[in-house]
């Protein structure tokens, strides 16, 4: 008998309905004009603490609670290792309840996830390079302190959770073709998955993964779970080193396709998101939109797609720089060298040729000393607004026109 049925999920939405926030399901007309799908979102990054996490912690923590409840017994606490959303769901939840939460989080985790878990009143213990270090560390002071260890994506109860966005979305959205949903350890998509086919078996279960950091796909490849050492990722609460156990069967039953997306989709994805819905979504969420993109999914253009956009909590000072890589990506913010006169007004006929097609430039920097033996020019590097690939295009080919030599863009 598989770990985790509809019957659990069933149990677990009613078991969270009073603490958990009904997230809204819209339909997206702007993405599905820009990808040719009918996008649906679930909007998820809308819980208390900005990600689906939610559900799953709470699920666990109340069936704690009750079996404590029922043997007239205590807990000295929960512990977990996170990068952040569990951290902060397992914080709040457990607040809620009044049970003693310690989080272990690793020195990469956001600076706004560790500050708010402490906010929370979680104990708050950063520890190590990485996940594995801060698990390594978390089940040593579970050991030490007899704490229980509440598994991010691992656990059935937290799995169970997890799958009650499925019945949310299935409620809202009857008749979607697919559901999207990203991958890191594998309880959202688990749980997900568990329902939907339960219920109804022609949707289609997709989960995307960052190529940085892609160890479910690994394990359907190896047809066990494998350890994959993440790389850095801009969606950086997908990047665990090995899908869960618990998690693994149940994807390997019910998801139809493993997918994964670059760095530079998912940032351009976060900005389409910002830009065309006014929704801030972490990298991870970003995955989603980043999918529809690759071409890999094109059998179902103009069918009716779910994208699970499923946390919110991105760091502002990541969120600016993802937002530059995302205009990056797109050719709106493109970096050029060229060779100009240095003589009076050579700058000036440059910005003047960039003006003339509509650019805007944002940055100027000479490089005399490297730009060749005739002193009356000089190389300069451009940093330039545009409106895409095309327009960079045209920019570039009036400039040859104008006579700037020596065009390279970067």
């Amino acid at each position: 008998m598989p770990l985790v049925t509809l019957a659990d999920i069933q149990a677990a939405a009613t078991r969270i309905a009073p603490v958990i926030y009904r997230s809204p399901c819209r339909h997206s007309a702007i993405l599905s004009e820009l990808t040719g799908f009918q996008v649906v979102c679930k909007l998820d990054l809308f819980q208390r603490t900005g990600s689906f996490k939610e559900r799953g912690a709470a699920n666990a923590l109340r069936l704690l609670a009750d079996f404590h409840h029922k043997n007239d017994t205590t807990t000295n606490g929960v512990i977990a290792a996170s990068a952040g959303n569990h951290a902060l769901a397992l914080a709040y939840h457990a607040s809620l309840l009044s049970i003693p939460a310690t989080v272990v989080m690793p020195t990469t985790a956001p600076l706004i996830k560790i500050s708010n878990c402490r906010r929370l009143g979680a104990n708050v213990i950063v520890h190590g390079n990485s996940f594995a270090d801060a698990r390594q560390h978390a089940d040593q002071l579970a050991a030490q302190n007899d704490l229980t260890y509440l598994h991010g994506f691992d656990d059935p109860a937290v799995i169970a959770g997890q799958g009650t966005v499925a019945l949310e979305l299935l409620d809202d959205e009857p008749d979607l073709d697919a559901i999207v949903v990203p991958v890191g350890g594998g309880g959202l998509i688990a749980g997900i998955a568990t329902a939907v086919k339960s219920i109804n078996s022609h949707i289609q279960i997709i989960g995307v993964e960052p190529q940085n950091a892609n160890c479910a796909a690994a394990a359907l490849e190896h047809g066990e779970p494998i350890t994959t050492p993440p790389q850095p990722t801009l969606a950086d609460g997908l990047a665990v080193p090995r899908v869960g156990d618990n998690c693994f069967p149940l994807i390997q039953q019910y998801v139809d396709r493993m997918i994964t997306v670059d760095e530079p989709a998912i940032a351009s994805a976060v900005l389409s998101l910002v830009e065309h819905t006014k929704f801030v979504a972490e990298g991870a969420a970003a995955t989603t939109l980043a999918a529809l993109n690759t071409g890999r999914l094109d059998d179902l253009k103009n069918k009716r797609v779910a994208l699970l956009l499923c946390g919110g909590n991105i760091d502002p000072n990541l969120l600016t720089r993802v937002i530059e890589l995302g205009l990056v990506a797109d050719h709106r913010l493109a970096r050029f060298t060229v060779t100009i006169s240095d003589r009076p007004g050579g700058l000036m006929q440059f910005t003047s040729a960039v003006a003339k097609v509509g650019g805007n430039v944002q940055q100027i920097t000479h490089e005399r000393a490297f730009a060749g033996a005739d002193v009356s020019r000089t190389r300069i590097t451009c940093t330039v607004e545009t409106r895409g690939a095309d327009h960079l295009e045209q920019l570039c080919a009036h400039l040859r026109a104008s006579g700037f030599l020596d065009i390279t863009t970067h």
